[in-house]
């Protein structure tokens, strides 16, 4: 396959991907009437920003963007540093049961959350995390597949750099900031994205935890654009627009990284 068909499948598949996109976007600077009109037209006939504005206007926009904010913001640095000290210390540490410890930690990931949903709820509530954003980030700040993607990255770093560093007398969490974490900046990068993603998207666990109308996160908050009898899809759609920036913005400042956190952390143990 010659170069000029190889990227003309990847502009064709591109494009197939960023159409939904494209799509929202365009519809978000559409009228409601004009979002049902027949036949349909891709492009607005009547632009306008309205939309954004009685959406912003509808609710409390600032305040639900700020706990979004803080939620993705805050939950992602806890992750990266349990998963990082976990990935770690199950890597370049050895003790007894390590690998036990490892294989049930993956094992984890088959255990559904609608299964541990109602006894986290119990314990936040016996904590006293009920309607707390930090009931929101504590519970699921450390992943899996985030501790998998660590240790199998950090297992590729030489552990003469690690020996070499405890010979000139360094203590472990020096090694650990000085040494692993500026070596592992690709997988950090790609837990980073995949946390900030998962905790900005998430939808499930805030509706659980948050019913205070002040503490809800943007997904919440766009739930409340579907109305009982109808759907204002024109202000839905213009806060979807809104909600994906911050997303699209942390991948294009983390993207250098992401593939080869990715390649790297599929490394057989």
């Amino acid at each position: 396959m010659n170069k000029a068909l190889r990227y003309g499948l990847l502009a064709l598949f591109s494009c197939v991907f960023l159409f939904p996109i494209f799509w929202v976007i365009i519809s978000s600077l559409k009228p409601q009437s004009e979002l049902f009109t027949y036949p349909l037209t891709i492009l607005p006939r009547n632009p306008t920003i309205a939309n954004y504005i009685t959406a912003f206007a509808s609710g409390d926009f600032i305040t639900y963007f700020k706990n979004s904010v803080f939620v993705a913001v805050v939950a992602t640095l806890i992750t990266i540093t349990i998963n990082v000290m976990a990935g770690y210390a199950l890597s370049k540490f050895y003790f007894k049961g390590r690998d036990f410890i490892f294989y049930m930690m993956i094992g984890t990931l088959m255990i559904p959350l609608q299964a541990i949903m109602v006894p986290i709820f119990l314990l936040l509530k016996n904590l006293g995390l009920l309607n707390s954003l930090w009931g929101v980030i504590i519970p699921p700040a450390a992943t899996p597949t985030g501790v998998f993607l660590a240790r199998q990255y950090i297992q590729t770093i030489p552990d003469s750099f690690i020996e070499a560093a405890r010979i000139d007398g360094a203590k472990e969490f020096l090694i650990f900031r000085k040494i692993i974490v500026p070596l592992a900046k690709p997988i950090i990068a790609t837990i980073a994205i995949f946390s900030f993603m998962w905790r900005w998207n998430d939808f499930l666990w805030p509706f659980i935890v948050i019913s205070a109308k002040r503490k809800m996160t943007l997904q919440l908050a766009l739930a409340n654009f579907v109305g009982q009898y109808q759907i204002n899809w024109a202000n839905l759609l213009a806060m979807t627009v809104v909600t994906m920036i911050p997303m699209i913005v942390v991948f294009i400042v983390l993207q250098k990284y992401f593939v080869t956190g990715l390649t790297a952390g599929g490394v057989k143990a």
